[in-house]
């Protein structure tokens, strides 16, 4: 069985493949927008998404089983993949953190601390400011909205701010330093898929992303109009912080976010041993279970997506969609025709997989392909790919980024993922710098593009 997370040129094209994901959604969204019209508060609560994906998934084993796929073999590949186990894993620890760290008062510590040094129309963009700057020094978004939701979900709570607004912001922010850090996986796979050095895909990358940040940041604090209430958080203890600062400084200095929330898990116990009335060994792994619990759904659906996805991949659905924007590329001339195809196939590769890393995997050779044929510069090829995939990730309701924020805040992920700001207002600014004209490096044959310093010349409208 192949690796699924890249691409077999050997898997014939089928656009039929596509369909148990079509399914899932109609399933998901279909029921949400049926019971919230029914008047029910909770309406995407009513038909849980690990349920949704069941009728999609025998549907992909029976596709697969029809073209001569052994379907329990490729479910179980995709389902057990290191990259699915990793986000489960990061799930479950997350979550275990979060509870304990609130059973022993350390949001509470945090609450008022946030509320006496921020004034409330700065919550919001200092948020974001805080999750753009760790996520861009650790390089995961996933590991950014774990240590950073905790105390943002808080500070909603004491200052009276709308919640999915307030994970919006450390969403985009952690997902601004997930697209621009050198360390990030997706950094990685799309500079080395399109032969590009780091440091001109991110001065590429950082041109396009800072007038979103920017633009993000004014536009939150114009809607960080909160209005603080009376709390009881002032009593918490300020020594209760240290767990969180532990999280985010060890992140800082690069170590696996794994092994960060474990430290982050061990001090938030011990600090509650010590600081915490009545808080025992006892009170410690029923907190760390309830935790686990919390997770429970999340995890599932992680599982079932990465073996839905392996499926669909095996039956030929990647391939179909790479084929499609292969043909509107060749059909078409120039290099904005050539970046716009480079930008749908990172938007469909993410949508497909709900993995960002993944899309680029999946779809960095076929963008090689494009960009040269087009005059697409190694190091805008790469800066677009790596952007799209993000600002997909960062909106797609079942994506693990807004899935683990809506499970740490305890809020429905369609809530949150109209409220990235960021990632719709980067998705507007690169298209507006595709459209731009300027210029750009022209390859001088297949291999050419790959040279740094080709000459320059004003490329074809």
């Amino acid at each position: 069985m192949n690796d699924f997370s890249r691409p077999d040129l050997s898997v014939r094209p089928s656009a039929v493949a596509l369909l148990p994901l079509l399914l899932f959604l109609a399933l998901f969204f279909g029921a949400g927008l049926y019971f919230t019209a029914q008047g029910e508060a909770m309406g995407f609560y009513q038909l849980r998404a690990p349920v949704a994906i069941l009728p999609a998934l025998a549907l992909g084993a029976w596709i697969a089983w029809r073209r001569n796929i052994k379907p329990v073999d490729t479910l179980l590949a995709g389902m057990g993949h290191s990259n699915v186990m990793l986000m489960v894993l990061v799930f479950l620890m997350a979550g275990a953190f979060a509870t304990v760290s609130k059973a022993i008062g350390a949001v509470d510590a945090v609450v008022a601390l946030g509320l006496g040094t921020l004034p409330p129309q700065l919550i919001l963009p200092g948020l974001f400011v805080v999750a753009s700057f760790v996520s861009l020094s650790i390089g995961t978004s996933m590991g950014t909205i774990a240590a950073v939701v905790p105390i943002a979900t808080g500070l909603a709570d004491a200052a009276g701010m709308d919640k999915a607004l307030v994970l919006g912001a450390v969403v985009g922010g952690a997902m601004f330093g997930d697209n621009l850090s050198i360390i990030s996986d997706t950094t990685i796979a799309a500079t080395r898929s399109q032969g590009c050095a780091m440091r001109d895909k991110f001065r590429e990358n950082f041109r396009i992303a800072l007038p979103a940040a920017v633009a993000t940041i004014v536009l939150l604090a114009f809607l960080g109009d909160a209005a603080p209430v009376a709390t009881t958080h002032q009593a918490a203890s300020a020594w209760l912080v240290l767990p969180y600062l532990a999280v985010l400084a060890l992140a800082l200095l690069g170590l696996d976010v794994v092994l960060v929330l474990a430290i982050g898990l061990l001090l938030a116990g011990v600090f509650g041993f010590f600081m915490a009335d009545g808080y025992d060994v006892v009170s410690y792994a029923s907190d760390i279970y309830t935790g686990f619990e919390g997770m429970v759904e999340i995890t599932l659906l992680s599982i079932l997506i990465g073996g839905l996805a392996a499926l669909i991949k095996a039956s030929g659905g990647l391939a179909w969609l790479a084929a499609t924007i292969a043909r509107f590329a060749r059909g078409s001339q120039g290099r904005r025709a050539g970046e716009l195809s480079i930008a749908a196939l990172a938007v469909g590769g993410d949508v497909l997989t709900a993995n960002n890393t993944v899309a680029i995997l999946v779809g960095g050779s076929l963008a090689k392909d494009i960009a040269q044929r087009h005059g697409v510069p190694p190091r805008r090829a790469a800066s677009i790919l790596d952007i799209y995939s993000c600002v997909a990730q960062g909106v797609l309701p079942y994506g693990a980024q807004i899935l683990l924020a809506g499970s740490l805040a305890g809020l429905s992920p369609l809530l949150i993922a109209g409220k990235v700001w960021y990632c719709w207002l980067l998705a507007v600014v690169a298209i507006g710098f595709m459209l731009w004209p300027s210029r750009v490096e022209l390859p001088a044959g297949r291999e050419g593009a790959l040279a740094a310093g080709s000459a320059k010349a004003r490329e074809p409208e």
